[in-house]
């Protein structure tokens, strides 16, 4: 296999970049773009650290991020298996890039940035629920934000399949594939509640 080593051989494969690619992109959050933002209960987070990359998603029952501001958003980070490797990242490096999806829509909508890592009693609270608050609140400043084409939701038929998660390994599987002797029948049957219990 031939590798592709450098900038110029990789962009002789490549036509130029569509115009539009470049022009939807902001240094802040326009009115358009809060909109998406305000609406999206998902995003997928990805950073990196000394071991190499991570990629997190990330759920609510609610907006998944806060707006500060126009270059700032916050992520609660609740409370879930505690392997805590998007924060450790942060922690050492604060580069972040955010993918924003919202059910039954085809275009994503992404954010580049810088990330630090809060556990201010004051920011904690303001996500307060139930008598629960998030361990600590990622503050991101945003360096860009621009739209995905549409066209990867719409080739994988990501909103418009039918149900396919009987093709594909259970929770319980992956863990009893690990774990001998693992009841992962059971664990699934558990799922949907030790999931809600965990979040608050």
């Amino acid at each position: 296999m031939n590798w592709i080593k450098s900038i110029e051989e990789l962009e002789r494969l490549y036509d130029a970049a569509v115009p539009t690619s470049l022009e939807k992109v902001a240094a802040q959050l326009t009115p358009l773009y809060r909109r998406w933002i305000e609406v999206s209960r998902f995003v997928v987070v990805s950073t990196v650290g000394p071991e190499g990359t991570d990629a997190s998603p990330r759920g609510d029952i609610e907006p998944v991020v806060h707006i500060a501001d126009a270059k700032t958003i916050w992520l609660p980070d609740w409370r879930g298996n505690n392997r805590i490797d998007t924060l450790r990242n942060i922690v050492r490096d604060g580069r972040i890039s955010l993918m924003f999806m919202v059910p039954g829509c085809n275009n994503v909508v992404r954010i580049n940035g810088r990330a630090l890592l809060t556990a201010d009693a004051e920011t904690l609270a303001h996500f307060e629920r139930k008598g629960k608050q998030p361990k600590t609140v990622t503050v991101i400043s945003i360096d860009e934000i621009y739209f995905q084409c549409a066209k990867a939701l719409m080739r994988s038929t990501l909103w418009s399949s039918d149900d396919e998660s009987a093709l594909v390994p259970s929770a319980g599987d992956f863990i009893k594939e690990f774990k001998a002797g693992f009841d992962g029948t059971a664990y699934d049957a558990d799922y949907p509640e030790s999931s809600k219990a965990r979040m608050w």
